[in-house]
């Protein structure tokens, strides 16, 4: 495809507003959606999002094409549709463009968290859109950014290498090359298995915030939560579960990276075990544990990325019983099934797959039935 000029972000949420800006000021023609139209009004009104940059970030007023709440109009002229909205949302993102979606299209998800990509392609199936668009997803996301304002947007840092992969592999690098312009950041994550079983905060969020639920709601978050909240043995519990992710992964043929690994790789941090390496990391001093259990580290990284975690190595023989009791004590918490509200095999459309037919699947785009 030629080199995109027009992107769409769905999602004007602190990310989203960053990402738009950004594009924005780097000479895109960016549409921005959000489902409430409230929460865009202002964005209509001044035509724009005003951006504070780290350095080599630009900075200013980034002046938007167009600021939407119809679904419609949000993805009808876009080459690229960038979602940067609650891995929770992806399904209904889904169900919004299917029926406005056009042949050569490319939807990427910031991040994808665990399955984000098979589960937006599920629902596209499912709600009959039969245009040949290419679905992929990040990694992580790409920014550190917060929301200053209704209007406004900063970017701390932008991350030096993310990995992405599309839905099939076989057009990831049709997809790095589209967005390579604008995001020279991204390389190849393999498929999205891949992607999705480097899904750190699955192992760091839900059970770090669980092991620590008495303290949180003592204080309202006001220790440190890594470094306060990481004892010896929450640590040993964190590597538990790092270790039945890792051997889930090996299950479906993937090496993933370890915790250990994932520290030295994004923080150049080292230590004899994780609790020591967590230790070693001076980002992690002085955050905050979240406020309140109402925290997407349990409502959204739960069911989204310990559950299909957790699935597959159920469906391929490998014992996940530290992921089934954070997930199971996350459902007493909140009261909550995460096991049937989150991102189960059957949800996603691949319960009845072997080893073979998922990784098929995934690589180069030929699903079973």
């Amino acid at each position: 495809m030629t080199t995109p000029e027009r992107y769409t972000v769905i999602g004007a949420g602190h990310g989203g507003k960053a990402m738009a800006a950004h594009l924005a000021l780097m000479g895109f023609k960016v549409t921005l959606f959000n489902r409430t139209p409230d929460h865009i009004a202002i964005l209509k009104k001044r035509g724009g999002i005003e951006l504070e940059g780290a350095e080599g970030v630009p900075h200013g007023f980034g002046k938007l094409a167009k600021a939407t709440s119809d679904y419609g109009e949000a993805v009808k002229n876009a080459q690229v549709i960038m979602v940067v909205v609650p891995s929770s949302a992806h399904a209904d993102v889904a169900k919004g463009v299917a029926r406005h979606l056009k042949k050569g299209q490319i939807i990427l998800l910031h991040p994808g968290r665990t399955c984000g990509a098979i589960e937006f392609a599920k629902v596209l199936r499912d709600e009959g859109c039969q245009a040949d668009v290419t679905i992929a997803e990040a990694e992580t996301f790409i920014y550190a950014s917060r929301s200053d304002g209704p209007a406004e947007a900063r970017i701390f840092r932008v991350k030096e290498a993310v990995p992405l992969a599309a839905l099939p592999a076989t057009r990831t690098e049709q997809v790095l090359a589209a967005i390579q312009p604008a995001y020279p950041q991204y390389i190849d994550g393999g498929n999205v298995l891949q992607t999705g079983l480097n899904n750190m905060g699955a192992i760091f969020h839900p059970a770090l915030t669980i092991l620590n639920s008495g303290w949180i709601e003592a204080t309202h978050g006001d220790y440190q939560f890594y470094i306060d909240g990481v004892t010896p043995s929450v640590a040993r519990v964190l590597e538990a579960l790092d270790r039945e992710r890792v051997t889930v992964a090996s299950s479906l043929g993937i090496r993933a990276r370890t915790a250990l690994e994932w520290l030295k790789l994004a923080y150049d941090t080292t230590g004899e075990d994780l609790h020591e390496a967590i230790h070693n990391q001076p980002g992690y001093y002085g955050i905050k544990a979240p406020p309140t259990l109402n925290h997407r580290y349990i409502f959204e990284d739960v069911p989204m990325s310990l559950v299909p975690i957790a699935a597959l190595g159920q469906r391929y023989g490998v014992s996940v019983r530290g992921m089934d009791s954070i997930i199971r004590l996350a459902s007493i918490i909140h009261r909550t099934d995460y096991w049937r509200r989150g991102r189960t095999l059957e949800k996603l459309g691949i319960d009845n797959l072997s080893v073979g037919e998922l990784t098929r699947y995934v690589n180069e785009g030929v699903l079973e039935t």
